[in-house]
């Protein structure tokens, strides 16, 4: 596979260089994209492009969430509370990888706190703007790393996706964001929401250049064959109500699209969605998050965004046979959403509403009830251990995404899709 890409190596340092340039002009629609800046280590990468690999992604900027190590700066998680922690030693292992195949690593994008809200909002580092929609959020958590692909910063960033991390600012913000199955790509040196749900996946303007990412960081290679897929099922069960009439009448447009171009549309139900709402969600990355951070839970609790520190609470509501309940049931879930989905593909809209204005979130239950609602969708993947991707489509003026589900394992196959549906969405 090649892909079309906007980077040459002559380019690398004129590009890095401006880059770098718009960063410090501190634009406002440029605020508050990255917490930190590799300005001499990228400098680095682009002087060792001379004896780089021939990759596709040799010359590609990339930003990079603040989850993930990167040797010789703080991995501070969107947080105050390891802002003081010592630099990292090493590369974590995919930015590693990236760094190996000739990529240039602008800086640590910004990122809600421990990637804990699907918002993108953090009181610590500021709020990047959306790209779309004045005054309205970015989503996240991996917020800075698409408005960073989105205003042109950079060619690619890595971000994890543990509800829909990835996929929720690449709708909000008109690009491509990909949830790999979680065993595909390593977190090693990236630091943890959930252990059970956490997913490492790129964002980025095309599903070609997400799916050269992806393959580099989990050496998962296959052919594109431009695959029309055998039938996309919109669920009749989940995930279609609550959606905002703007969003409706888009994603209505985008299904005419794919159906006039020959896909097969089927809407019906699945039974694991019916037995999905006994599933208590919050249990993971309560429960998780508070054991990864539990020392500056007990030590420092003012230096948490409040609302962060009461979800971390919440996981003292959780007991240990709760918990293993939980487990059992997400397992038991697992094997038969497999079963039913097998080799079809879900369709649905990445989120049920357009990003919402800053100023729907002063009260802490409108946060509470909008956070949950843009996180329904695309948490369905991380639950069922599966794959996803969000496309970017726009009708009469509403941006929209427009998400693909497979499940686990067949990423190659979602991808292939993908870019089918991503040339008739763009006719």
């Amino acid at each position: 596979m090649t892909i079309k890409n906007n980077w040459l190596v002559e380019n690398a340092a004129s590009r890095l260089t401006e880059t770098f340039a718009r960063i410090t002009a501190n634009d406002r629609q440029i605020q508050n994209v990255f917490t930190q800046i590799f300005t001499e280590s990228a400098q680095q990468d682009v002087e060792n492009l001379a004896t780089a690999p021939y990759t596709e992604l040799r010359g590609a900027l990339i930003s990079v969430k603040d989850l993930f190590d990167v040797k010789g700066f703080v991995t501070k998680a969107g947080s105050r509370i390891l802002k003081d922690s010592p630099a990292a030693t090493e590369d974590a292992e995919v930015i590693g990888r990236l760094r190996e195949a000739g990529a240039i690593l602008v800086g640590h994008s910004n990122m809600t706190e421990l990637a804990y809200s699907g918002l993108g909002l953090n009181p610590h580092y500021g709020t990047a703007q959306n790209v779309l929609y004045a005054d309205c959020i970015p989503g996240g958590s991996s917020s800075g790393g698409a408005v960073s692909v989105a205003r042109d910063l950079v060619d690619i960033a890595i971000g994890t996706d543990t509800g829909g991390s990835v996929r929720i600012p690449a709708a909000f913000n008109g690009i491509v964001g990909f949830k790999p199955s979680q065993y595909s790509v390593s977190r090693q040196g990236c630091k943890a929401l959930s252990q059970s749900l956490d997913s490492v996946g790129p964002m980025a303007k095309t599903v070609a250049t997400c799916r050269a990412s992806y393959q580099l960081m989990s050496n998962n290679y296959a052919e594109l064959t431009n695959q029309q897929p055998r039938e996309l099922v919109i669920p009749t069960n989940f995930g279609m109500d609550e959606l905002a009439p703007e969003v409706a009448s888009a994603f209505a447009v985008a299904v005419a699209k794919l159906a006039d171009a020959g896909c097969q549309i089927v809407e019906r139900p699945l039974a694991v969605l019916d037995r999905y709402r006994q599933l208590p969600i919050w249990h993971f990355s309560s429960v998780e998050c508070c054991a990864e951070y539990m020392q500056y839970y007990q030590s420092v609790p003012d230096q948490f965004d409040p609302r962060v520190l009461k979800r971390l609470q919440r996981a003292q509501e959780v007991d240990a046979i709760s918990y293993r309940q939980t487990l059992n049931l997400r397992a038991s879930l697992i094997e038969q959403y497999q079963s039913e989905l097998a080799d079809a593909i879900l369709l649905l809209p990445t989120v049920p509403v357009l990003p919402p204005k800053f100023s729907e979130f002063e009260a802490d239950a409108e946060y509470d009830r909008l956070n949950l609602l843009i996180l329904r969708n695309p948490t369905l993947s991380n639950v069922m251990d599966g794959c996803s991707i969000s496309l970017p489509f726009c009708s009469d003026g509403d941006h929209i995404g427009v998400m693909l589900s497979a499940v686990n394992g067949r990423d190659q196959a979602l991808l292939n899709c993908a870019e089918y549906a991503e040339q008739i969405l763009a006719r």
